[in-house]
């Protein structure tokens, strides 16, 4: 090969990773107002920073660009009143055109995927607000009128009527996003000062979820861990429970389990004495736990002959759909067992069980000697454990 053709070949190589490594955001603001300056922060889950700022120019024209290794949370705002949050991957473009003072609404988003959707969700949850400051705006103009008792009441039922949709639509946003950063958000908005869209004691399921989720895409992201911790915190002050502590090797027996397989053939976790085994909570609704099972099947394949074992438990709601996750993913050659209660199942408080995928190392007695091993986590352990590193 030519010298310099190579040499070429290898500084494109390079310049391609720094540019899909970059982002840049850029667009026009409507009626900007002269010398004003807008600011590009970004958030994490301790502080706001500033990164750079730039003068708007007449046209109203900016542009901001920044080197990013992983997805990040970005303010673009005017002041504390008008910004805009966006959700920016390595490698895109974002281009924003809004007016001045309306920056949280702008007219149009493209270049990035969690950015627009962001976009569209405070589209509606702004109408949502417009629709409650309208019930108050009524209020204030009966509030001498004997009429009022009535009004109010008609007043509460409407409130309620915006709330339980902009609730409904919430929930169905997340589903929608549950592996992106974006479900994060949705779970804080506010229709007013202090007055959540969703509700913690009776919406926990979706922390809860997103948690889960999140955990698995993205563990070592700040804002992910940060809201692991505030769901532990949200968990124990719901339920009542102690909060989940991530835990290392300890001296504490796996509590007993008795449950059915699919066959219907009751087995027993005690059964698999004699072996390291990974008890693993998952279901077939769960997505992060079925991206983890070909980690489960390298594993097993791996380590079974040298004594390694898992016992699986499903918090399905149905058999018929337990049973053709375990076949789709291709998991049939070790232990499974249900009970079919999703998470009303009495393991799920027996083994203090908040999200899943969950897991549990246990040694050849039953000890727990690990918990949460996934990935190359539980790969480097049982190496580990077997002497093969």
């Amino acid at each position: 090969m030519n010298k310099k053709y190579f040499l070429f070949i290898i500084a494109a190589l390079i310049f391609t990773s720094c540019k899909n490594k970059s982002v840049q955001i850029s667009g026009t603001l409507s009626n900007p107002k002269a010398g004003e300056y807008l600011f590009l922060d970004e958030l994490k889950s301790d502080k706001l920073q500033t990164l750079d700022s730039v003068k708007i120019d007449q046209s109203g024209s900016f542009k901001f660009k920044r080197d990013i290794k992983i997805p990040a949370f970005y303010l673009l705002k005017i002041n504390q009143e008008d910004f805009l949050t966006m959700l920016v991957e390595p490698g895109e473009k974002v281009k924003v055109d809004a007016l001045r003072d309306s920056l949280n609404y702008p007219v149009s988003v493209t270049g990035s995927a969690g950015t627009e959707k962001m976009a569209e969700y405070n589209h509606m949850l702004r109408k949502t607000v417009n629709k409650l400051k309208g019930l108050r705006d009524i209020y204030m103009q009966t509030t001498d009128s004997t009429r009022l008792p009535m009004v109010m009441q008609t007043l509460d039922s409407l409130a309620q009527v915006y709330l339980n949709e902009i609730n409904s639509y919430t929930k169905n946003y997340i589903d929608s996003n549950i592996t992106s950063l974006i479900s994060l958000v949705a779970l804080y908005q506010q229709v007013a000062p202090n007055v959540y869209v969703l509700n913690p004691a009776k919406d926990l399921e979706y922390y809860i979820r997103v948690d889960s989720s999140l955990s698995r895409n993205f563990p070592d992201h700040d804002m992910v861990s940060s809201l692991h911790e505030q769901v532990a915190q949200l968990v124990s002050q719901v339920t009542g429970k102690p909060e989940v502590k991530k835990a290392s090797a300890s001296d504490v027996s796996a509590p007993e389990i008795t449950l059915p397989s699919p066959k219907g053939d009751t087995i027993k976790l005690s059964s698999t004495r004699g072996s390291y085994v990974l008890l693993d909570f998952w279901a077939s609704w769960c997505n992060p736990c079925r991206r983890e099972n070909p980690n489960l099947v390298k594993a097993y394949d791996s380590y079974h002959r040298k004594g390694f074992q898992i016992f699986q438990v499903s918090l399905d709601k149905t058999k018929d759909a337990w049973v053709k996750g375990i076949e789709d993913d291709k998991l049939g050659r070790w232990i499974h067992v249900s009970d079919i209660k999703y998470w009303e199942s009495p393991v799920i408080k027996l083994y203090k069980i908040e999200s899943i995928p969950s897991n549990f190392l246990l040694d050849r007695e039953g000890r727990v000697i690990a918990t949460n091993l996934r990935g190359e986590k539980l790969q480097n352990k049982l190496a580990e454990l077997f002497n093969t590193k």
